[in-house]
Protein backbone atom coordinates (compact mmCIF):
# COMPACT_ATOMS: atom_id res chain seq x y z
CA UNK A 1 0.00 0.00 0.00
CA UNK A 2 2.79 2.27 0.88
CA UNK A 3 4.71 1.42 -2.26
CA UNK A 4 1.66 2.08 -4.43
CA UNK A 5 1.14 5.55 -2.98
CA UNK A 6 4.78 6.41 -3.52
CA UNK A 7 4.56 5.45 -7.22
CA UNK A 8 1.48 7.56 -7.78
CA UNK A 9 3.16 10.61 -6.21
CA UNK A 10 6.13 10.27 -8.53
CA UNK A 11 3.88 10.17 -11.54
CA UNK A 12 2.10 13.30 -10.42
CA UNK A 13 5.38 15.16 -9.98
CA UNK A 14 6.58 14.07 -13.38
CA UNK A 15 3.31 15.17 -14.92
CA UNK A 16 3.59 18.56 -13.30
CA UNK A 17 7.15 18.94 -14.57
CA UNK A 18 6.11 17.96 -18.09
CA UNK A 19 3.27 20.46 -18.02
CA UNK A 20 5.63 23.18 -16.73
CA UNK A 21 8.18 22.35 -19.41
CA UNK A 22 5.59 22.46 -22.11
CA UNK A 23 4.25 25.75 -20.75
CA UNK A 24 7.75 27.22 -20.67
CA UNK A 25 8.40 26.12 -24.22
CA UNK A 26 5.10 27.58 -25.40
CA UNK A 27 5.83 30.84 -23.57
CA UNK A 28 9.34 31.00 -24.95
CA UNK A 29 8.16 30.40 -28.49
CA UNK A 30 5.41 32.96 -28.07
CA UNK A 31 7.88 35.58 -26.72
CA UNK A 32 10.33 34.82 -29.50
CA UNK A 33 7.65 35.21 -32.12
CA UNK A 34 6.54 38.53 -30.60
CA UNK A 35 10.16 39.75 -30.48
CA UNK A 36 10.73 38.77 -34.10
CA UNK A 37 7.53 40.52 -35.07
CA UNK A 38 8.54 43.64 -33.18
CA UNK A 39 11.97 43.61 -34.84
CA UNK A 40 10.40 43.13 -38.26
CA UNK A 41 8.04 46.04 -37.62
CA UNK A 42 10.97 48.14 -36.41
CA UNK A 43 13.05 47.24 -39.50
CA UNK A 44 10.11 47.96 -41.77
CA UNK A 45 9.63 51.29 -40.00
CA UNK A 46 13.31 52.15 -40.40
CA UNK A 47 13.27 51.17 -44.08
CA UNK A 48 10.15 53.26 -44.65
CA UNK A 49 11.68 56.28 -42.91
CA UNK A 50 14.92 55.84 -44.86
CA UNK A 51 13.01 55.59 -48.13
CA UNK A 52 11.15 58.79 -47.33
CA UNK A 53 14.41 60.57 -46.48
CA UNK A 54 16.01 59.09 -49.60
CA UNK A 55 13.16 60.44 -51.75
CA UNK A 56 13.55 63.92 -50.25
CA UNK A 57 17.29 63.73 -50.84
CA UNK A 58 16.85 62.72 -54.49
CA UNK A 59 14.52 65.69 -55.10
CA UNK A 60 16.93 68.09 -53.37
CA UNK A 61 19.90 66.65 -55.28
CA UNK A 62 18.11 67.18 -58.58
CA UNK A 63 17.70 70.88 -57.72
CA UNK A 64 21.37 71.15 -56.80
CA UNK A 65 22.55 69.42 -59.98
CA UNK A 66 20.30 71.54 -62.20
CA UNK A 67 21.47 74.72 -60.49
CA UNK A 68 25.18 73.91 -60.74
CA UNK A 69 24.93 72.78 -64.38
CA UNK A 70 23.31 76.06 -65.38
CA UNK A 71 25.87 78.15 -63.50
CA UNK A 72 29.36 76.82 -64.17
CA UNK A 73 31.24 80.11 -64.00
CA UNK A 74 30.42 81.40 -60.54
CA UNK A 75 32.92 83.27 -58.42
CA UNK A 76 33.25 84.96 -55.07
CA UNK A 77 30.40 84.58 -52.58
CA UNK A 78 28.22 82.61 -55.01
CA UNK A 79 30.98 80.07 -55.59
CA UNK A 80 31.48 79.68 -51.81
CA UNK A 81 27.76 79.04 -51.32
CA UNK A 82 27.78 76.46 -54.12
CA UNK A 83 30.72 74.70 -52.46
CA UNK A 84 28.83 74.58 -49.13
CA UNK A 85 25.78 73.10 -50.88
CA UNK A 86 27.85 70.41 -52.56
CA UNK A 87 29.50 69.47 -49.24
CA UNK A 88 26.11 69.27 -47.48
CA UNK A 89 24.81 67.09 -50.30
CA UNK A 90 27.82 64.78 -49.91
CA UNK A 91 27.34 64.50 -46.13
CA UNK A 92 23.68 63.54 -46.54
CA UNK A 93 24.59 60.98 -49.19
CA UNK A 94 27.13 59.37 -46.85
CA UNK A 95 24.46 58.89 -44.16
CA UNK A 96 21.95 57.38 -46.57
CA UNK A 97 24.54 54.97 -47.94
CA UNK A 98 24.69 53.22 -44.54
CA UNK A 99 22.67 50.00 -44.46
CA UNK A 100 22.16 50.23 -40.69
CA UNK A 101 21.51 53.97 -40.39
CA UNK A 102 19.88 54.71 -37.04
CA UNK A 103 16.76 56.75 -36.40
CA UNK A 104 18.97 59.53 -35.07
CA UNK A 105 21.09 59.55 -38.21
CA UNK A 106 18.00 59.54 -40.42
CA UNK A 107 16.55 62.43 -38.43
CA UNK A 108 19.84 64.26 -38.81
CA UNK A 109 19.79 63.59 -42.57
CA UNK A 110 16.23 64.90 -42.79
CA UNK A 111 17.26 68.10 -41.00
CA UNK A 112 20.25 68.44 -43.32
CA UNK A 113 18.00 68.01 -46.37
CA UNK A 114 15.79 70.84 -45.11
CA UNK A 115 18.93 72.94 -44.69
CA UNK A 116 20.03 71.93 -48.19
CA UNK A 117 16.71 73.03 -49.70
CA UNK A 118 16.96 76.32 -47.86
CA UNK A 119 20.46 76.96 -49.14
CA UNK A 120 19.40 76.09 -52.71
CA UNK A 121 16.46 78.49 -52.47
CA UNK A 122 18.80 81.19 -51.14
CA UNK A 123 21.30 80.58 -53.93
CA UNK A 124 18.55 80.78 -56.56
CA UNK A 125 17.53 84.17 -55.14
CA UNK A 126 21.16 85.34 -55.09
CA UNK A 127 21.65 84.20 -58.69
CA UNK A 128 18.52 86.04 -59.81
CA UNK A 129 19.75 89.18 -58.07
CA UNK A 130 23.22 88.79 -59.61
CA UNK A 131 21.71 88.27 -63.07
CA UNK A 132 19.58 91.39 -62.67
CA UNK A 133 22.65 93.37 -61.56
CA UNK A 134 24.67 91.95 -64.45
CA UNK A 135 21.91 92.91 -66.86
CA UNK A 136 21.92 96.43 -65.45
CA UNK A 137 25.72 96.59 -65.62
CA UNK A 138 25.62 95.31 -69.19
CA UNK A 139 23.15 98.04 -70.10
CA UNK A 140 25.33 100.62 -68.34
CA UNK A 141 28.45 99.30 -70.08
CA UNK A 142 26.67 99.46 -73.42
CA UNK A 143 25.62 103.01 -72.64
CA UNK A 144 29.21 103.87 -71.72
CA UNK A 145 30.43 102.19 -74.90
CA UNK A 146 27.97 104.22 -76.94
CA UNK A 147 29.04 107.39 -75.14
CA UNK A 148 32.69 106.49 -75.69
CA UNK A 149 32.00 105.85 -79.37
CA UNK A 150 30.24 109.20 -79.63
CA UNK A 151 33.11 110.92 -77.82
CA UNK A 152 35.66 109.24 -80.10
CA UNK A 153 33.61 110.22 -83.14
CA UNK A 154 33.36 113.80 -81.88
CA UNK A 155 37.07 113.77 -81.05
CA UNK A 156 37.95 112.47 -84.49
CA UNK A 157 35.65 115.04 -86.04
CA UNK A 158 37.18 117.77 -83.89
CA UNK A 159 40.69 116.57 -84.72
CA UNK A 160 39.92 116.46 -88.43
CA UNK A 161 38.27 119.87 -88.24
CA UNK A 162 41.28 121.20 -86.36
CA UNK A 163 43.60 119.74 -88.98
CA UNK A 164 41.42 121.19 -91.74
CA UNK A 165 41.41 124.61 -90.15
CA UNK A 166 45.16 124.41 -89.56
CA UNK A 167 45.61 123.36 -93.17
CA UNK A 168 43.53 126.28 -94.34
CA UNK A 169 45.23 128.62 -91.89
CA UNK A 170 48.68 127.62 -93.11
CA UNK A 171 47.69 128.29 -96.73
CA UNK A 172 49.16 131.51 -98.11
CA UNK A 173 46.97 134.42 -99.21
CA UNK A 174 47.65 136.71 -102.15
CA UNK A 175 46.44 140.28 -102.54
CA UNK A 176 47.12 143.58 -104.32
CA UNK A 177 46.95 142.07 -107.80
CA UNK A 178 48.30 144.06 -110.70
CA UNK A 179 48.05 142.69 -114.25
CA UNK A 180 49.72 144.88 -116.85
CA UNK A 181 50.15 144.25 -120.56
CA UNK A 182 53.50 145.46 -121.94
CA UNK A 183 55.39 145.98 -125.13
CA UNK A 184 58.94 144.81 -124.45
CA UNK A 185 61.53 145.70 -127.12
CA UNK A 186 64.70 143.80 -127.93
CA UNK A 187 66.81 146.38 -126.07
CA UNK A 188 64.88 145.65 -122.90
CA UNK A 189 62.85 148.82 -122.85
CA UNK A 190 59.17 148.31 -122.13
CA UNK A 191 55.97 150.27 -122.40
CA UNK A 192 52.49 149.68 -121.08
CA UNK A 193 49.83 148.94 -123.65
CA UNK A 194 46.56 147.06 -123.85
CA UNK A 195 46.66 146.95 -127.61
CA UNK A 196 46.55 143.38 -128.87
CA UNK A 197 48.86 144.15 -131.81
CA UNK A 198 51.55 145.74 -129.69
CA UNK A 199 51.52 143.86 -126.39
CA UNK A 200 53.77 140.82 -126.16
CA UNK A 201 54.09 140.41 -122.40
CA UNK A 202 51.68 140.20 -119.49
CA UNK A 203 53.20 141.09 -116.15
CA UNK A 204 51.50 139.69 -113.09
CA UNK A 205 52.34 141.28 -109.75
CA UNK A 206 50.89 140.54 -106.28
CA UNK A 207 51.98 140.13 -102.72
CA UNK A 208 51.84 137.16 -100.32
CA UNK A 209 50.33 138.50 -97.11
CA UNK A 210 51.58 137.91 -93.57
CA UNK A 211 50.79 134.52 -92.10
CA UNK A 212 51.64 133.55 -88.51
CA UNK A 213 50.91 129.87 -89.05
CA UNK A 214 52.79 129.08 -92.26
CA UNK A 215 56.40 128.21 -91.40
CA UNK A 216 59.28 129.81 -93.27
CA UNK A 217 60.46 127.83 -96.28
CA UNK A 218 59.80 127.04 -99.91
CA UNK A 219 56.23 127.37 -101.17
CA UNK A 220 54.84 126.44 -104.58
CA UNK A 221 52.50 128.85 -106.35
CA UNK A 222 50.53 127.74 -109.40
CA UNK A 223 49.51 130.42 -111.91
CA UNK A 224 46.41 129.65 -113.94
CA UNK A 225 45.57 132.04 -116.80
CA UNK A 226 42.34 131.80 -118.75
CA UNK A 227 42.12 133.59 -122.11
CA UNK A 228 39.12 135.37 -123.63
CA UNK A 229 38.12 132.10 -125.36
CA UNK A 230 37.80 130.34 -121.97
CA UNK A 231 40.83 128.16 -122.60
CA UNK A 232 43.96 127.88 -120.49
CA UNK A 233 46.66 130.27 -121.55
CA UNK A 234 49.74 128.04 -121.74
CA UNK A 235 49.78 124.49 -120.42
CA UNK A 236 52.68 123.76 -118.07
CA UNK A 237 50.79 121.01 -116.22
CA UNK A 238 47.72 120.40 -114.07
CA UNK A 239 46.92 120.39 -110.35
CA UNK A 240 44.14 118.96 -108.21
CA UNK A 241 42.48 121.85 -106.38
CA UNK A 242 40.40 121.57 -103.20
CA UNK A 243 37.33 123.33 -104.59
CA UNK A 244 37.69 123.72 -108.38
CA UNK A 245 38.67 120.21 -109.41
CA UNK A 246 41.55 119.59 -111.81
CA UNK A 247 43.05 122.81 -113.22
CA UNK A 248 45.61 123.45 -115.94
CA UNK A 249 48.30 125.90 -114.82
CA UNK A 250 50.42 128.18 -116.97
CA UNK A 251 53.42 128.25 -114.71
CA UNK A 252 54.67 127.05 -111.33
CA UNK A 253 56.56 129.53 -109.20
CA UNK A 254 58.66 128.47 -106.23
CA UNK A 255 59.07 131.22 -103.63
CA UNK A 256 60.93 131.38 -100.31
CA UNK A 257 58.39 132.50 -97.76
CA UNK A 258 59.33 134.07 -94.43
CA UNK A 259 56.81 133.48 -91.64
CA UNK A 260 54.65 136.51 -90.78
CA UNK A 261 56.22 138.64 -93.49
CA UNK A 262 54.92 140.20 -96.73
CA UNK A 263 56.46 138.70 -99.88
CA UNK A 264 56.15 140.58 -103.21
CA UNK A 265 55.89 138.37 -106.29
CA UNK A 266 56.25 139.40 -109.96
CA UNK A 267 55.86 137.11 -112.92
CA UNK A 268 56.09 137.86 -116.66
CA UNK A 269 54.20 135.87 -119.25
CA UNK A 270 55.79 136.32 -122.68
CA UNK A 271 53.71 135.64 -125.75
CA UNK A 272 55.27 135.36 -129.20
CA UNK A 273 51.95 135.21 -131.04
CA UNK A 274 49.34 137.93 -131.15
CA UNK A 275 47.17 138.26 -128.06
CA UNK A 276 43.40 137.89 -128.37
CA UNK A 277 40.99 140.68 -127.66
CA UNK A 278 39.05 140.35 -124.42
CA UNK A 279 39.51 139.57 -120.72
CA UNK A 280 42.41 137.57 -119.29
CA UNK A 281 41.77 136.07 -115.87
CA UNK A 282 44.66 135.16 -113.59
CA UNK A 283 44.24 132.81 -110.58
CA UNK A 284 46.92 131.81 -108.07
CA UNK A 285 46.77 128.48 -106.12
CA UNK A 286 48.71 127.35 -103.08
CA UNK A 287 48.21 124.13 -101.10
CA UNK A 288 45.29 123.27 -103.41
CA UNK A 289 43.38 126.46 -102.52
CA UNK A 290 42.86 129.51 -104.72
CA UNK A 291 44.60 132.29 -102.79
CA UNK A 292 43.87 135.23 -105.08
CA UNK A 293 42.89 136.33 -108.60
CA UNK A 294 43.01 139.33 -110.96
CA UNK A 295 41.89 140.34 -114.45
CA UNK A 296 43.05 142.50 -117.36
CA UNK A 297 41.42 143.42 -120.65
CA UNK A 298 43.09 143.50 -124.04
CA UNK A 299 41.65 145.62 -126.84
CA UNK A 300 41.73 145.03 -130.53
CA UNK A 301 44.30 146.99 -132.47
CA UNK A 302 42.88 149.67 -134.73
CA UNK A 303 45.91 149.69 -137.08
Amino acid sequence: MSNESSGNGSKIIIGILVVALIGSWVYFNSSKTELITQNEVKVASIDSAKSAVQAEFIAASAKVDSLTQQNTQLSGDLLAKTTQIQKLKSDIGNILKKKDASDKELAEAKTMIADLNGKVTGLVADLAKAQAENKQLTAQNQDLTNQNTTLNTNLNTTTKEKERLQDIGSTLHASTFSIVSLRVREDGTERKTNNTRRANTIRLSFQIDKNKITPSGAQDLYICITGPDGKAFGEAGSIATREDGQRTFSNKINVQYEQNAVLPVSYDIKQSSKLMEGDYKVEVYNNGFKIGEGKTTMRKSLF
